[in-house]
């Protein structure tokens, strides 16, 4: 009876009166492609079912990985969600926002709670959300910093979890470092002592720095790959170093993770390159791992802990409106952000 009666509730007096929206509006996509496959326009709201919780939008994340579900690349991830075209044709995976109805056998959250985490179809007004994928959202953090943590922040810290004990001796290399994961990476290495170099692109060297990195290399001219060093870790996030120049700048015993990968053109499944450092690594002194990145939510309620403690921050490049969601994605894949790109509505 208790989630029944805060099903009733839901939208105050809108939904009392049995005048709550049936309808909403979205960002969708009906085809596999660039950003011009995105459009937004008006679909059915979603209604809250067994297990579910139904969340008015505050922020959506923009990541890399919702450009790969919208281009269907590689080609492996269409068996997952559509081989011709996108069963769930709204984009978006991370959010933050209210409460506004749960569904049945639900516990732990109420109308009106603030919460972020993940649900496919982000990118609307409304999103119905696994209840086990949502962390409770504390006062003094904005849906924009919360909407930019959980795929990026996530994954970023799982990679520093593969990469084994850390500390103030640990000498660490993070490519890819002014992105999303990469920006997470470098201040959660700091907060563990850890002495970061970084690679980048020039025009982005004074924003890494800005995160805490001790050196940043330039990615021109062969960046940190191209100077003689023995990094106990390196974190190589979306680059696509041959196996054996990832090597050469580790120590005898370091440790690389490989986290994600942007092969040129079309791919099967993107990670050719991972998997032959994984096959390779058990007959070597060095550990080369990939890093498949899993949303846990004990991880994503850890590091709300340390945004809400002013120990990490979403840095975010730039803030679109929801119907502004094909300029932001074009502005992604240009590659001149700066940490995190939002959608609000």
């Amino acid at each position: 009876m208790e989630n029944q009666r805060k099903v009733r509730t839901v939208e105050s007096e809108a939904m009392a009166g049995g005048r709550a929206p049936s309808t909403m509006r979205a960002v969708m996509y009906r085809r596999y492609g660039g950003p011009e496959v995105l459009e937004f326009s008006e679909t059915a709201r979603p209604e809250p079912k067994p297990g579910k919780v139904l969340v008015r939008l505050g922020a959506a994340g923009l990541d890399r990985g919702t450009w790969h579900l919208m281009a269907g690349e590689p080609r492996a991830v269409r068996l997952a969600i559509g081989l011709r075209a996108p069963r769930n044709p709204v984009p978006g995976i991370d959010f933050a926002g209210e409460v506004v109805a749960v569904g049945d056998g639900v516990s732990g959250f109420a109308v009106g709670d603030r919460v972020l985490g993940v649900s496919a179809g982000s990118f609307a007004e409304y999103v119905l959300a696994d209840a086990r994928k949502l962390v409770q959202l504390p006062k003094g953090i904005s849906w924009e910093q919360a909407a930019a943590l959980p795929t990026s922040g996530v994954t970023a810290l799982q990679a520093l979890q593969k990469a084994g004990v850390l500390g103030e001796d640990t000498r660490m290399l993070v490519t890819g470092a002014s992105g999303g994961v990469g920006s997470f990476v470098v201040q959660l290495a700091k907060l563990r002592g850890v002495h970061v170099s970084a690679e980048c692109s020039a025009r982005k060297m004074e924003f890494v720095s800005s995160l805490g990195a001790d050196i940043v290399y330039d990615r021109a001219g062969g960046g940190a790959y191209s100077r003689d060093a023995a990094y106990d870790v390196v974190v190589d996030i979306a680059g696509n170093p041959p196996v054996a120049t990832l090597r050469r700048i580790l120590a005898k015993d370091g440790r690389a993770v490989i986290v994600g990968g942007e092969a040129p053109g079309p791919s099967l499944t993107g990670m050719n390159r991972q998997l032959r450092a994984v096959l390779v690594s058990p007959f070597l002194r060095q550990s080369l791992s990939m890093l498949v990145s899993v949303n846990k939510r004990q991880d994503l309620a850890e590091l709300v802990e340390l945004m809400s403690a002013g120990k990490l921050e979403s840095k975010i490049d730039k803030i679109f409106r929801l119907g502004q969601a094909r300029e932001a994605m074009e502005y992604l894949v240009a590659g001149g952000v700066c940490g995190k790109v939002v959608l609000v509505p």
